[in-house]
């Protein structure tokens, strides 16, 4: 495995830990030790929350047909559905992270982005199916090396309030690349042509960059 380019705890998390660990020292200074073991458990949930470990990249061969895992979680969605960022009937896989996940978001494919789409919106539970239409998020459309046209769309959760996605138009994404983040819960949504064979089940958990959840058709979309 090639050596990791980030942090394994995420920029997007230092902050919170600074702040965190400023108080927990500044309670265990005037106040002792007990009065400071839930702000020292604080810091733990900071730091497990925003762990970032490297990963192997999962799928097959040269990759052109291998789909995986955006984020860590479990399958809580495979339909049917229409993509209304590319006006097309889909296929939708969507992983489910709570707040004891890795909440970096990484590429299900090799491709360039083609555009990115921020959408303001509510804050329901991200398990919920409702939550891909009507919560905060930002949507990303994937031209892959085969010609596979993706949408991989990061939703907010109930206590999510940051969708942070790095990338622009004409940039490239290798699979298994990291591009982004999401604070504190929340789920990805992947949008992938009707053809595409899917290799994960409803509560499977998966892991980003490493599960393997679909494969394209074997010959390339034009």
């Amino acid at each position: 495995m090639p050596d990791y380019p980030h942090p394994l705890f995420a920029r997007e998390g230092w902050p919170f830990l600074l702040i965190a660990l400023i108080v927990a020292a500044l309670v265990q200074w005037g106040l002792g030790p007990l009065w400071a073991a839930p702000f020292w458990l604080f810091v733990f949930f900071v730091l497990q929350f925003f762990r970032d470990p490297p990963r192997n990249v999962g799928g097959l061969g040269d990759g052109l047909h291998s789909v995986v895992a955006p984020a860590d979680g479990r399958i809580v969605a495979i339909e049917e559905c229409e993509d209304r960022y590319l006006q097309r009937r889909a296929l939708k896989v969507s992983v489910f992270m709570n707040v004891f996940d890795v909440h970096s978001n990484r590429s299900p494919i090799d491709g360039e982005v083609k555009q990115v789409w921020y959408s303001p919106g509510k804050f329901v539970n991200a398990a919920l199916d409702k939550a891909s239409s009507e919560n905060e998020r930002c949507a990303m459309h994937l031209k892959g090396a085969g010609g596979q046209e993706v949408t991989c769309v990061q939703v907010a959760g109930l206590i999510a309030r940051r969708i942070l996605n790095y990338m622009e138009p004409g940039m490239k994404l290798a699979r298994g690349q990291r591009y982004g983040f999401i604070r504190f819960g929340s789920r990805v949504d992947v949008y992938l042509p009707l053809d595409t064979e899917v290799r994960v089940s409803i509560g499977d958990k998966v892991y980003a960059s490493s599960t393997l959840i679909a494969e394209f058709a074997r010959i390339p979309h034009a």
